[in-house]
């Protein structure tokens, strides 16, 4: 499993914070991120390069993308931040049925969309991230 992507819905808050995360701690591992309605071309939300830089994450050269069937058939593990994301990508994709996951599934949560919200909602999302990425990687990880 070393084709990773991670989606949200604009691709410049939650998908990049938890590709770079994944990068980090999986570096022989591919990660991407894409976004179901990706604000393409855009970088990553102020809030969201600082929540990364107070994690030693760097986010300055993120620009978002739109999800693309080819980007789910070679990603291995798809990661979404909402029970709807997978939802969506599996009537949009049908056939990334059973290798789409939210970051959350192992402590069963959703990471909500800090998009246009306080800092604190930035920080929060980040935890959520965090935490899903921990319990996530001693799976990926058993898998290679």
């Amino acid at each position: 499993m070393r084709h990773i992507l991670t989606l949200c819905v604009g691709n410049i808050c939650r998908s990049p914070l938890a590709q770079a995360l994944l990068a980090r701690e999986l570096p022989e591992h591919h990660v991407r991120s894409a976004g179901l309605s990706a604000m393409v071309g855009y970088p990553a939300d102020p809030e969201v390069i600082r929540v990364a830089r107070e994690q030693g994450l760097e986010l300055q050269a993120h620009r978002a993308q739109q999800v693309t069937s080819v980007m789910c058939q070679q990603a291995e593990l798809i990661l979404v931040m909402e029970q709807e994301h997978k939802t969506q990508l599996e009537q949009l994709y049908p056939q990334v049925r059973g290798k789409v996951f939210r970051l959350g599934l192992y402590g069963q949560f959703d990471i909500a969309d800090p998009y246009r919200q306080s800092s604190e909602a930035f920080d929060t999302a980040y935890q959520g991230i965090a935490q899903g990425v921990a319990l996530w990687l001693p799976r990926i990880k058993k898998l290679n």
